[in-house]
């Protein structure tokens, strides 16, 4: 095209030329052409013609539009005039050089300015590497199917891409350059002021003041990040619904995988060992979690509801609502739920009735938790949250630290909380999220100093300053919450510092609201429009990002180091567990109180193998010593007292009548159980030789007091054993001689063991015999003497009357205490009539016994009714009937033994071991020696051991 032009303008300019035949002269600049005035003549004004519209086409204007021609010489030639040379194409060649020079320079500095604008964009994009998980996995299989390095090669690389995009700046400067370099009148002004338009419009724009320009950028840059935000939650959004698909999938999918534990709840796991394990054995647990820490109502629970996305802690309005640390294990899942470490429960955070009954059950589990007398607990509450878009991270929530104890706490809850939160975060690799109100003077704050003593460099602190809404309102001057926002105002360093807004201070509010709220306040806040803040240090969601990447880094950094530990300790204990205990298993506490379990269950079993007639004599023999007493002193001892055979019949019906009535069900049943409770005892602490292992002696008898204490006999059981035993004792008829025998020797044994006691219970009261006094060399007291000259004095009386009556007149008492006197003893008279009571106890026990030889041959005149006899052995019959008594009594109470009380008793048995099962406090108490320890030692070890190393190689396959 620029080839038409010249040649019109040199036709033009020959037609010009031969008008004049040949003579040389100059043409008048305003006779030629337009466009060979513009190509000879460049200075020659032109202002006077239109000029043309701003084109940004290059083809317009050609280089040889750009370079002028020297004036044309006419040459005598042989056929007339002709145009002189003067070699013009050389000079044309050179400045399409120095042309081409310029175009060249400015294609590499626009390249460069490209491609560092590009890098400018790329370090601004957001890194995406933690959210590859939300790609599904056979994504990641596809290099399998394709070589996806040889198609990486093929294109070109991200260098050569950004040196093809234009940089219409940097063109605008080329241009810029290339108008400066042609000088005003020089022949190439024509051809660049067709961008005077643009150059105008620059200038016009440098005019505007700087610190505007410094406002729009800081606009702009805002807007951009903001956008970016938008975009990056919406991915995020939309990654949410697309991991809930991937995890709800059932097995008829594309793609099957068994589902395995997230590792945020392994190492959520480890971490709830070593917190059993801290607490029993004092061991070192550097492990990291982020522990949050702050003023009393600074806003703690608020932000870590914004974390976990859920309104799931207890609220109240400036009282103390955290009464014990809760550690909030966030990892994600299909459904947004909430579960205990100790229960099977999902609470769905979803619903409003779920979220309710979430906040009442951790607070009744703090309530519960703190003991009596305090206020504050340091007993651990384990929580888990799982949900789309959850950042994986374990959190601890301590109570708020205060300044002054109110009425209605404990004396020592400041001291108890500053320990409390000094013991987490003294923890080497604790993140600790300082939670700090910027709605108070940050001079009021407490835990900032606390925090700066723990962590002084600030190589594991975040600061989270809340309710910045509140601050920017209330606060004259911003520049304050800048300061307090980079630590300016606190001896404090931290890691990172972050402003968020935690809603409007209503607690019906809810996540979504609250989230709207908080980026609202952010996009019109002065403090992002000023550059107070920046974009990535303001909003909950940013903070949840960095304080997940700052966790698993520390994880990442210590959990080797931790495992390594461990290692060198089970190392250790098993090496001491070989030379103490060669031949023992390790059982740990559990183990042996389940060994210990299966041995107490088989020695109640033991029970049901005990013979019929073992049981009958031990009921029998244990009963009789029971009632025996009262047989002798209240029922035989007042019927022998009387003068014939039918009142002492009479008198022995009638009490045996309110006997059974009264008492003897009642003391049967008690002998039954105290029989049952010997046997049960007996086989319980019966040693078995080499077998027997005393480390449960303490639990077999803690189980056996239990058990006696909750047993009861079956209370119908005395209504059908008084029964049959009156029934047992209104019977009086003694089929055979051999019964008869039975009933004399019982008496016998019965009397022998009364007159034993007795001799015994005289010879304390006057003293030992003359042969003892010569064979002991022991003498008598003074008491003694007087008690033996009573004897003796009451011994003459009953030798008087062999039919004495069993209590002494009072004139017999007076005539005794004179005879006594006379001999120069003086007696009281209750001394005498406690005397006779045991004199005359030995005379009616030995006439008794003399009775009874005489008896043995009277059955013949018992089945005769006694008839044309003297001998009457009615105290026979008595025996008999007590004898028959026992023995059905007894066969009655082994039959409710056997077939009742025994299985109620191994229930009892299980019921109690089920108890103390379930209660960790009574098994370690129970439980104890080294050897039991050195197992739970050794078994903890292990557990946390494998356990860290599966989270270690978990781990190492994530990344």
């Amino acid at each position: 095209m620029w080839r038409t032009r010249a040649a019109a303008a040199c036709v033009i300019c020959r037609s010009l030329a031969n008008k004049s035949y040949g003579i040389k002269r100059k043409t008048p600049p305003q006779n030629l052409h337009l466009a060979s005035r513009s190509l000879h003549h460049p200075s020659y004004p032109s202002s006077k013609f239109p000029r043309p519209p701003l084109r940004i086409s290059i083809q317009l204007f050609s280089s040889l539009n750009r370079l002028p021609l020297r004036k044309a010489k006419l040459l005598n030639v042989k056929y007339g005039y002709q145009l002189r040379r003067n070699f013009w194409l050389a000079r044309l060649a050179s400045r399409l050089l120095k042309i081409r020079y310029l175009i060249l320079g400015s294609a590499v500095g626009g390249g460069y300015t490209a491609k560092k604008t590009y890098d400018q964009w790329k370090d601004m994009m957001p890194d995406l590497d933690e959210y590859k998980w939300i790609v599904p996995d056979f994504f990641w299989e596809l290099d399998e199917h394709i070589d996806l390095e040889k198609l990486i090669k093929a294109l070109p690389d991200a260098d050569d891409l950004a040196k093809l995009l234009p940089d219409f700046d940097k063109i605008g400067e080329s241009f810029a350059s290339l108008k400066g370099f042609f000088s005003p009148g020089s022949p190439g002004e024509t051809a660049f002021r067709a961008t005077d338009q643009g150059y105008d419009n620059d200038k016009q724009f440098k005019k505007v003041s700087d610190k505007e320009k410094i406002d729009q950028l800081q606009e702009e840059l805002l807007r951009t990040q903001l956008k970016y935000q938008r975009m990056l939650e919406r991915l995020e959004k939309e990654n949410k619904e697309l991991r809930k698909l991937v995890l709800q999938r059932d097995d008829k999918g594309i793609h099957q995988r068994k589902l395995k534990k997230s590792l945020i709840d392994m190492y959520s796991e480890v971490l709830d060992i070593l917190s059993d394990y801290d607490a029993n054995y004092n061991t070192q647990d550097h492990l990291p979690r982020v522990v949050v820490v702050g003023d009393q109502s600074a806003g703690k629970t608020s932000v870590l509801e914004m974390i976990a996305q859920a309104r799931i802690f207890p609220r109240g309005s400036g009282e103390m609502m955290t009464r014990s640390p809760v550690k909030v294990t966030l990892s994600e899942g299909p459904h947004h739920v909430a579960l205990f470490k100790d229960s099977s429960r999902e609470f769905d955070l979803t619903k409003e009735e779920d979220l309710a009954a979430l906040r009442n059950e951790i607070e009744i589990r703090m309530r519960n938790s703190v003991k009596e007398g305090c206020t504050v607990s340091t007993e651990t509450i384990s929580l888990s949250v799982k949900g789309p878009g959850l950042q994986r991270m374990v959190l601890v929530d301590l109570p708020g630290v205060i300044s002054t104890v109110t009425s209605g706490m404990a004396p020592d809850t400041k001291e108890t909380i500053f320990s409390l939160s000094k013991a987490y975060m003294q923890n080497p690799n604790a993140i600790i999220l300082c939670i700090q109100d910027g709605s108070v003077d940050a001079e009021r704050s407490i835990v900032t100093d606390l925090v700066s003593q723990m962590d002084p460099q600030g190589k594991r602190t975040i600061f989270v300053l809340t309710k910045v809404d509140l601050a920017e309102k209330n606060v004259a001057s911003p520049s304050r919450i800048q300061q307090i926002i980079e630590g300016k105002l606190f001896p404090m360093k931290a890691l990172g510092y972050f402003a968020v807004v935690t809603g409007k201070g209503n607690s019906s509010e809810s996540i979504e609201s609250i989230k709207e709220y908080e980026e609202e306040f952010f996009q019109n806040s002065k403090l992002l429009k000023t550059c107070m803040l920046k974009a990535h240090q303001v909003t909950t969601k940013n903070l949840s990002l960095a304080v997940s990447d700052c966790f698993w880094k520390m994880v990442r950094e210590s959990v080797e180091q931790q495992a390594d530990a461990f290692k060198a300790t089970r190392f250790n204990l098993e090496t001491e567990w070989k030379n103490n205990y060669p031949r023992l298993r390790e059982l740990d506490r559990n183990e042996l109180f389940e060994k210990a379990k299966n041995e107490i269950l088989d020695e109640v079993i033991s029970l049901t193998q005990v013979t019929p007639k073992h049981w009958e004599e031990i009921l029998q023999k244990m009963l009789w010593e029971r009632v025996s007493t009262h047989v002798i002193e209240n029922i035989y001892l007042p019927a022998a007292q009387t003068m014939n055979s039918g009142t002492f019949n009479t008198t022995v019906d009638i009490k045996l009548k309110q006997w059974t009535d009264k008492q003897l069900p009642n003391k049967a049943v008690e002998v039954a159980w105290e029989t049952l409770q010997e046997e049960f005892s007996r086989f319980m602490t019966e040693q078995k030789g080499k077998e027997h292992d005393d480390i449960f002696d303490k639990l077999k008898q803690a189980v056996k007091e239990e058990t006696i204490k909750r047993h009861k006999w079956n209370e119908r059981a005395e209504d059908s054993l008084r029964v049959i035993q009156h029934n047992a004792l209104e019977d009086r008829s003694i089929s055979d001689k051999q019964q008869w025998d039975a009933a004399i020797h019982f008496m016998e044994e019965t009397l022998q063991s009364r007159l034993k006691d007795t001799e015994s219970v005289i010879e304390d009261m006057v003293g030992p015999d003359w042969k003892k006094r010569w064979l002991y060399w022991v003498g008598r007291t003074k008491e003694q003497n007087i008690r033996n000259e009573t004897k003796n004095e009451l011994e003459k009386l009953i030798k008087r009357d062999e039919e004495h009556a069993a209590y002494l007149a009072n004139d017999e008492v007076t005539t005794v205490r004179k005879n006594l006197e006379a001999r120069g003893v003086t007696v009281d008279p209750c001394l005498i009539k406690d005397t006779w009571h045991q004199i005359y106890r030995r005379y009616f026990l030995k006439t008794a016994l003399n009775h009874c030889n005489l008896c043995r041959r009277g059955f013949y005149y018992y089945q005769r009714h006694f008839v044309d006899s003297e001998l009457e052995c009615n105290d026979i019959v008595l025996f008999w009937r007590i004898q028959r008594m026992l023995a059905i009594t007894a066969n009655t109470l082994r039959q409710q033994l056997t077939n009742t009380e025994v299985r109620r008793l191994e229930k009892n048995v299980k019921e109690v071991l089920e108890d103390f099962a379930e209660d960790n406090e009574k098994k370690v108490k129970l439980l104890t020696g080294k050897r039991v320890q050195l197992a739970e030692d050794l078994k903890k070890v292990r557990e946390i051991q494998e356990k860290l190393e599966a989270f270690i190689e978990a781990l190492h396959q994530e990344k």
